[in-house]
């Protein structure tokens, strides 16, 4: 009974997994995402019609994603950035507050206690110890401000140092690190001409990854997305099989955004398109999945770039 039971449970878990293994598309680019969309690599595509589903940002990339903006640990901490200046303010009354005392003692007749009643001579000695308190005192307030450290700057420059807002790091030479500078983007108007380009790509790359051209692909993609199907390509051939995709057909389309920056143009299209996605034994040319006969529906995004020295090219595809 026993035995029954665990067999039922285990062609039920077979059946299953056969199932996933039908349903799972063929196309090994269709479990991620991978590219570059410029300073948007980071940020999701907004949704469309075409793909209404909210797409991942790009997983891999070579692009430096923007870091988040650091926290102002001089802000988290008050009064941090005037501790130096603090101390000589302290210092200066200190020594302001013993001068003025004298002064005062020695007009009232009483000086610095036992230099009183001297007459004369104690008067120009109170008045050379008066001196040179104060020359001393200058004296240490001065060296203390040649030796603040290069992250606490002496407060009469601090408002006009260029990075008051950085984080203080004492004793580092690196206390206040430029921020990566925001690029400038813009809208853009995407024409027929262009639409009639993002569609001759889409089915021109494919057709070059079903043949394994090389040479097509590097003239269609940029360098970093060739990258990403050269190393698909190279898998495929590693596991013994081929991936042929043919008959690609786009039934729909609509751009998520484009923008310019820097020179660069980019467009993130929404696209659904049919294809025949199979994967043959590269020995046998038996079908491994996929139907030869049954083209796969697909939606993914794509990001085109163009510059004043290409054309439309494919920069990155993104599952939606």
């Amino acid at each position: 009974m026993i035995g029954t039971k665990f067999r039922t449970a285990g062609a039920l878990a077979m059946s299953l997994a056969v199932a996933v293994m039908i349903a799972s598309p063929a196309d090994a680019r269709r479990g991620g995402s991978a590219g570059s969309r410029g300073s948007r690599t980071a940020i999701a595509p907004p949704v469309t019609k075409t793909a209404p589903n909210q797409a991942a940002p790009v997983q891999r990339t070579m692009t430096n994603k923007p870091a988040p903006a650091q926290a102002n640990a001089a802000a988290a901490r008050p009064g941090a950035a005037n501790s130096h200046s603090r101390f000589g303010n302290m210092a200066k009354g200190l020594i302001g507050g013993l001068v003025m005392g004298g002064l005062i003692g020695m007009l009232l007749g009483n000086g610095f206690g036992a230099l009183a009643g001297s007459g004369m001579l104690m008067a120009l000695l109170q008045i050379a110890l008066i001196g040179g308190l104060i020359w001393f005192g200058l004296k240490i307030f001065r060296r203390r401000s040649q030796l603040a450290p290069a992250g606490m700057p002496a407060s009469s420059q601090y408002s006009a140092h260029p990075f008051t807002s950085a984080p203080q790091q004492p004793f580092s030479a690196t206390a206040f690190p430029v921020r990566p500078v925001e690029l400038q983007t813009h809208e853009i108007v995407i024409t027929r001409e262009d639409q009639q380009s993002f569609e001759r790509l889409l089915a021109d790359v494919q057709d070059a990854f079903g043949r394994e051209d090389y040479a097509q692909l590097r003239a269609y993609t940029t360098p970093e997305i060739m990258s990403y199907l050269a190393e698909e390509l190279s898998q495929n051939a590693t596991k013994g099989q081929r991936n042929e995709v043919s008959a690609t057909e786009l039934l729909d389309a609509e751009v998520a955004e484009a923008w310019g920056e820097d020179g660069t143009d980019y467009a993130t299209i929404a696209m659904r398109y049919q294809s025949i996605d199979i994967m043959r034994d590269r020995n046998s040319g038996a079908v491994v999945s996929g139907d030869p006969h049954q083209p796969s529906v697909t939606t993914e995004l794509w990001t085109f770039v163009r510059d004043a020295r290409n054309p439309w090219r494919l920069s990155a595809i993104q599952e939606a």
